[in-house]
């Protein structure tokens, strides 16, 4: 008998899909958007609170510490009362702080807020990449997932221009900045009342006759008829299924890779067992560089234009056209992941953008700050694009949202380091020191993602 999960892997991408991706997305521009808002702030902040680099810092740090936080417990949420309940709240956190944030009186409020701005956003993400990778139909699972993340590209390019046009106005400039960030409060309600829950998670809880409603409501958008007997509980493993790719995928790339993915799980298994662990490791290792560089370089960008001689104004409006080759990078990495699989593409794109760190560090011009950032740009986020879409294949349904969650706890562990990382790394060389040791550090990602599992064309363990 066909389960619940085998008929939306079948179906195509129907209007129902775009409905969820859209609205995924929404919330995750939104996330981004004021993830980028703090790298505009901050350079305004130096200007006019004379805030010392240490301070600075602190500010950029101070949100990355609430984001590991928030990201293990919504991921632990997540897979305990569902994946949309989560989403939902986050965004009422993180936008409700941000608004708060606006009124600060001085860095000490500001960085508490900004702690539980971080709470929100940590939690959001992994829990959102859970929720559309559940939905997506398996053939282009990872691509849809690559186009969900590149909503995080319209989020950060919307707070270059918030950066560009709002921030530079005048002294509280930064604060009417702050004061858009409000948004996502409101855009809680939309995920909450017009997304669905996870169709696993909710077999995976018992209520079978919501998932089996849901699963209806997508054939028929699809034009599918149900069949006349019904799944009445879920599968009992999805070992067989996960193992075995659709005819247009690819199967694993190593005898020992091939073990590691054909063995069912058991139910409640950790994420360190036996099966899972060299791919926990990895995972983590790879969040660990990506996050590194990418907040390292991306937080302080319009602070070290400032610092090389720029104002305010120019400063980000190169930050803006850097910005802008994100699209093209998610849009190349969305083509790709189905087409060289995941973990190459992945690798490719960690590579490429060890390259472009390297070439920006030596850049000293306007002409070649541009290209090197843009390239940066490309590189960087058409690997976060291919990290997301591999992170929730890589797990059962009842630690998909705790395992993703995890690695990106983990990463987060280097986001709060690199912001703080970076005037030191000023003090003893300049940013040829500060972006050779960006560039290193994609590399051990780039080396990890080639140890991961390839998941092209498999279908989500459901234990």
């Amino acid at each position: 008998m066909t389960t619940r999960t085998e008929r939306l892997d079948g179906l195509p991408f129907t209007r129902k899909h775009r409905k969820l991706l859209l609205g995924s997305g929404v919330g995750w521009a939104l996330d981004a958007m004021d993830v980028g808002l703090i790298s505009f702030v901050m350079a305004a902040l130096a200007v006019h609170w004379s805030l010392s680099p240490t301070e600075l810092s602190w500010v950029g740090s101070i949100g990355f510490v609430g984001m590991a936080i928030g990201a293990a417990l919504g991921g632990l949420l997540a897979d305990k009362i569902g994946r949309r309940q989560v989403f939902a709240a986050t965004l009422l956190v993180y936008g409700l702080a941000t608004g708060a944030a606006a009124l600060s009186t001085g860095i000490a409020m500001l960085i508490v807020l900004r702690f539980i701005v971080g709470l929100g956003l940590g939690a959001e993400l992994p829990v959102a990449s859970t929720l559309v990778s559940e939905f997506a139909p398996r053939r282009i699972r990872g691509r849809v997932v690559v186009i969900l993340e590149g909503f995080w590209a319209v989020g950060w390019i919307l707070a270059a221009l918030i950066g560009y046009f709002v921030v530079p106005v005048g002294d509280d400039g930064w604060r009417w900045a702050l004061a858009i960030g409000v948004i996502p409060a409101a855009y809680a309600l939309v995920v909450r009342f017009g997304l669905p829950e996870s169709v696993r998670y909710l077999e995976s809880t018992g209520r079978v006759d919501e998932a089996e409603r849901i699963v209806r409501d997508y054939e028929a958008s699809a034009g599918v008829e149900p069949p006349a007997a019904p799944s009445t509980a879920a599968p009992a493993h999805a070992g067989a299924d996960a193992a075995a790719p659709v005819a247009d995928g690819v199967g694993p790339a190593s005898p020992a890779e091939t073990a590691e993915t054909a063995e069912p799980g058991e139910p409640g298994e950790s994420i360190w067992s036996a099966r899972l662990r060299r791919r926990t490791a990895a995972l983590w290792i790879v969040w660990f560089g990506i996050n590194f560089s990418y907040y390292g370089a991306f937080i302080w960008l319009p602070s070290l234009l400032v610092s090389q001689g720029f104002d305010l104004v120019k400063s980000f409006g190169y930050t803006l056209i850097i910005t802008l080759a994100q699209l093209p990078g998610y849009a190349v990495a969305a083509w790709l992941i189905e087409i060289w699989g995941r973990r190459v593409t992945l690798a490719v794109f960690l590579t490429g953008s060890a390259v472009a760190a390297g070439l920006f560090g030596l850049a000293d011009s306007p002409a070649t700050i541009i290209a090197a950032g843009m390239a940066l740009s490309f590189f960087n986020l058409g690997a976060w694009g291919a990290l997301y879409a591999i992170g929730p294949e890589l797990y059962p349904t009842a630690t998909r949202g705790s395992g993703t969650g995890a690695a990106a706890a983990f990463g987060r562990i280097a986001s709060i380091i690199a912001p703080l990382l970076v005037p030191l790394l000023l003090d003893l060389g300049d940013t040829v020191m500060v972006f050779g040791v960006f560039a290193a550090a994609f590399v051990v990602a780039a080396l990890a993602a080639f140890t991961l599992p390839e998941r092209k064309g498999y279908a989500l363990e459901d234990t």
